[in-house]
């Protein structure tokens, strides 16, 4: 658990990953949301996928920001082999984290075979990048994410993440599922489509065990870190 009492705004920003996804995402969007990401000190640019990887690449050059894009974004339901390409594809170009939507169609299906093994080609396409599995749970049942969780962490994945963002975000109650789940795992956890009121969401989210917030409101979110604690819902900064 991420004690928050010990962090100011500026290392606060090392729990976002900021995200241009919009579907009329130009390059003009792309490197001002990657100067935001500078700004706010975030731990990740995404874009969907990885046709800007080499904008961001060239906008994060000579910083600790990873770059970051998605596989098989929004929708997961790509053949594995689709999926395998264009994580190699944004492996080449420059990503440094990567992101992976699983075929929701298969869990549903009962697929289950399918799923594990688009996962482990996944691990394997993305070599040393950091690497985050995304459920979409407002498609699941609870114990299809339950399920998924088990079968990211099966797969040596780095992170398990809720939702794309492009959807209905989690609940408090599904993310909990996912992190009962992956207990006594070294997987950690990964919230998107944080829920308006953004900043109150998501520093609750932070405060019940998620590692990282991925989200195209980081700039409003980490503003209204002050907000949140002279409401209570975040601790007091005692440094």
């Amino acid at each position: 658990m991420i004690d928050l009492s010990k962090l100011d705004k500026h290392a606060a920003g090392k729990l976002f990953d900021h995200a241009v996804l919009p579907k009329q995402t130009t390059e003009k969007d792309i490197r001002e949301g990657c100067k935001e990401a500078i700004k706010y000190n975030c731990a990740a640019m995404y874009s969907a996928n990885p046709y800007y990887t080499p904008i961001i690449k060239e906008e994060l050059k000579g910083t600790d920001i990873l770059i970051g894009t998605g596989i098989g974004f929004p929708f997961g339901s790509q053949p594995s082999a689709v999926k395998v390409f264009e994580t190699e594809y944004a492996v080449k170009a420059g990503c440094t984290v990567i992101d992976f939507v699983i075929n929701v169609g298969a869990m549903k299906d009962k697929n289950y075979d399918v799923v594990r093994q688009e996962l482990k080609d996944f691990k394997k396409a993305a070599g040393s990048c950091i690497t985050k599995a995304i459920l979409e749970v407002c498609y699941l049942n609870d114990e299809e994410i339950e399920l998924g969780a088990k079968m990211v962490a099966e797969a040596g994945i780095d992170y398990c993440k809720t939702s794309t963002g492009q959807f209905e975000g989690p609940t408090m109650q599904q993310f909990l599922i996912i992190k009962k789940a992956l207990e006594g795992t070294p997987v950690k956890l990964k919230v998107s489509g944080v829920k308006f009121p953004r900043p109150q969401n998501a520093w609750c989210f932070i405060m019940a065990g998620a590692e990282l917030i991925g989200t195209r409101s980081a700039p409003e979110i980490i503003d209204g870190l002050e907000m949140c604690r002279e409401i209570g819902i975040v601790p007091k900064y005692v440094g």
